[in-house]
């Protein structure tokens, strides 16, 4: 498997960013736009735009699960936020990048530890 093959190229997003500017950038990318889409929007616009719209309207089931992807994603950010607070204290963008890393790799291993213990599994770890 390569790298350009392990990526998923879907971009889920909310109605807030459903706008023609914000398909044409994923789809310059070579992604699949799963944005919700207004009470008030039709199936005019560009041939991505329609096309999604249809995808929406006739095949609702895929195009949700798709869609609520997302709700994995706000549900890590939203634990990790309430863990490590939601803010940086790094000044310089490196360290910055840094700290948010390392604020993942402690939830990943708190979330190990929880589901080992809520699980019954015995954890080894080998060493060199």
């Amino acid at each position: 498997m390569t790298a350009e093959n392990f990526f998923v190229r879907e971009v889920s997003a909310d109605k807030a960013y459903a706008s023609a500017r914000n398909y044409d950038a994923i789809d310059r990318y070579g992604a699949t736009p799963f944005i919700a889409f207004k009470s008030t929007h039709t199936g005019r616009g560009s041939r991505l735009w329609e096309k999604m719209y249809h995808h929406f309207q006739l095949r609702r089931d895929d195009f949700l699960a798709h869609y609520h992807k997302r709700s994995n994603v706000e549900s890590t950010f939203s634990m990790i936020k309430a863990k490590f607070r939601d803010h940086v204290r790094s000044k310089t963008p490196v360290a910055m990048v840094n700290e948010v890393l390392c604020k993942l790799i402690c939830h990943n291993i708190c979330v190990l530890i929880q589901e080992a213990h809520e699980l019954g599994i015995e954890v080894r770890f080998q060493g060199k």
